[in-house]
């Protein structure tokens, strides 16, 4: 038609698949230079190959032992080939990429590595493979599962045996491991039926309880081990609010409408399967990932607690669950709630267990996120009793300790409350056996 104005319309188009990833591989790129301007390359490559020889079970922080140039780049590496194998397997980005990626870089701060985690991997091949499907539909549970390396590394450390018989041992406990994972996931979820969303975790410190107890009846025993650096708070919150604050900046560069859309990502429950890239779009979700970020460092540095190799894994844990889960309104209660244990139980809230229970209690948002604040008080505060209680029964060989625990929890609880709000369930009929 003639005769109209033209009107310039900003046009906020959906971000191609490649540019999804690529904005992804920002994170890692970021602390990949900042480890090599902490540490010289040549300190880089020994600390890297300390990292690789050393114990890993918890706790064992990576910044102590290889220095944090090594523990960045390790982790950084780690992370882009978790979104590389994403990427080319020809996947969509969703929040559960970002999840998956952001723990991977979290944990390998503190006990995943470069060699540790493909025995694992391999052995999820192996279930799809066995089971004709795609190995697509369980790349997720493989990466989440690497959360049991440490007993991969710990197998190589068995002295009695030769390296050669180390390693096939290690293999073979890997395949094994990760043929395992996708099936008991599966049924553990109908356990505490997705109020904790660290589904794997669970099962892994089951899968730990069996090896560790297997390893103990053959004379193999582990000793407790607490390797936690300090004195960096300053550097490393400067290096994670510079990151979350351009999260949120970036994010309204990205779309319209983003607080709005926030503000509904807020009102959800966050039970396990949420997937906000999906439901509310990149821009919004990496603005839920961008405020948590900076609450949860925040709380960390009032309480008085050390920024290191554990806590910045915690704290990525939160970011990363901020994709499929978490938000302000359902971590808050459970964190809270874990301090309260801290006041009135007998240890200290800057315990390094307790700091982690904190960070990682987040497991339980979805309690609080659908049964409200006093609900997720009460989850937070057992759940900071049952975390600083249940790794002795694996030797903290899962690195997702607050995942089992959280499992446990919310199998407790959550009933007890659904029946307290429900009174018509007194009337029916149960199946308790």
């Amino acid at each position: 038609m003639t005769g109209q104005p033209s009107v310039k319309v900003r046009n906020y188009g959906p971000l191609s698949r490649r540019t999804k990833f690529q904005i992804l591989a920002l994170v890692p790129i970021y602390f990949i230079v900042a480890g090599f301007f902490l540490q010289p390359f040549d300190g880089i490559w020994r600390g890297i190959i300390t990292i690789v020889r050393e114990p890993d079970f918890l706790i064992t922080d990576y910044f102590a032992i290889g220095g944090v140039g090594a523990a960045f780049v390790n982790a950084g590496v780690l992370t882009l080939l978790s979104i590389a194998i994403v990427y080319f397997l020809g996947m969509e980005m969703s929040g559960h990429t970002i999840t998956s990626c952001f723990l991977m870089f979290g944990f390998s701060l503190f006990g995943k590595n470069i060699m540790n985690i493909w025995a694992i991997m391999m052995g999820i091949c192996l279930y799809s493979y066995y089971h004709k499907t795609s190995i697509t539909r369980y790349i997720y549970v493989g990466f989440y599962g690497t959360s049991l390396s440490p007993i991969i590394t710990q197998i190589m450390q068995i002295g009695n045996l030769h390296l050669a018989s180390r390693l096939i041992l290690s293999i073979i406990v890997g395949l094994g491991i990760g043929f395992v994972l996708p099936p008991l996931s599966t049924h553990t979820h109908y356990a505490h039926k997705g109020y904790s969303l660290y589904n794997v975790g669970f099962s892994a410190g089951i899968i730990a309880i069996v090896i560790v107890s297997l390893m103990k009846s053959f004379g193999i025993n582990i000793e407790a081990r607490l390797i936690w650096s300090e004195g960096n708070n300053v550097l490393f919150a400067g290096l994670l609010l510079f990151l979350f604050l351009g999260m949120i900046i970036f994010a309204f560069f990205l779309s319209d409408n983003v607080g709005k859309r926030y503000m509904d990502i807020l009102k959800t429950y966050g039970l396990s399967g949420t997937d906000y890239v999906k439901s509310d779009g990149f821009g919004p979700t990496l603005l839920n990932m961008g405020i948590n970020g900076i609450v949860s460092t925040l709380i960390l540095v009032i309480i008085g607690g050390d920024l290191n190799g554990p806590t910045i894994g915690g704290i990525f844990t939160i970011v990363g669950f901020s994709a499929t889960g978490k938000h302000l309104r359902n971590i808050v209660p459970i964190m809270v709630g874990v301090i309260l244990g801290g006041v009135i139980q007998n240890w200290s809230i800057t315990d390094p267990s307790a700091i982690l229970a904190l960070l990682l209690s987040t497991t339980l948002a979805p309690i609080a996120g659908e049964f409200g604040v006093a609900a997720g008080l009460i989850a937070g505060f057992l759940h900071s009793a049952a975390a600083l209680n249940v790794g002795i029964v694996y030797g903290g060989m899962n690195l997702y300790n607050n995942g089992f625990a959280g499992g446990l929890i919310a199998t407790f609880l959550v009933p007890v409350i659904q029946s307290i709000r429900d009174r018509k369930a007194h009337a029916k009929v149960h199946d308790s056996l």
